[in-house]
C-alpha cells in the first residue's frame, strides 16, 4: 500500500473514531488512549509510512475494543490480532 492510500485509510478510520465516540460514548476519553498517544494524525503528512501503519493498526485495536465491549462477537479476535501487527510496526526502527 502506497503511502497516500494509508493516509486515507488513517483518515477513514479517524471518521470511524468520531461516529463510535459520539454513538458508544468515549468511556472517558480512555477508548482511544494508546493511538491519541502515538500523536499521529491523517494530517501529519510528514509523519512516516511506519507511523501512519502503526496508528492505523493501533486505532483499529481501539475501534474493536470499544465495539467488543459494546457487545458485539467477534471483535475481540479482531483486537487480539491487529494489537500483534501493531506491535510489529512498534519494534521496526
Amino acid at each position: 500500500m502506497q503511502k497516500e492510500e494509508l493516509i486515507q485509510l488513517h483518515t477513514l478510520m479517524v471518521q470511524l473514531k468520531t461516529y463510535f465516540e459520539k454513538t458508544c460514548g468515549d468511556n472517558d476519553g480512555k477508548s482511544f488512549k494508546e493511538y491519541e498517544e502515538l500523536n499521529v494524525t491523517p494530517c501529519h503528512i510528514y509523519k512516516s509510512k511506519r507511523e501512519h501503519t502503526l496508528a492505523v493498526f493501533t486505532l483499529g485495536k481501539e475501534i474493536a475494543d470499544l465495539l467488543s465491549q459494546k457487545g458485539y462477537p467477534g471483535f475481540d479476535k479482531l483486537s487480539a490480532r491487529l494489537e500483534q501487527m501493531a506491535n510489529r510496526f512498534r519494534k521496526k526502527k
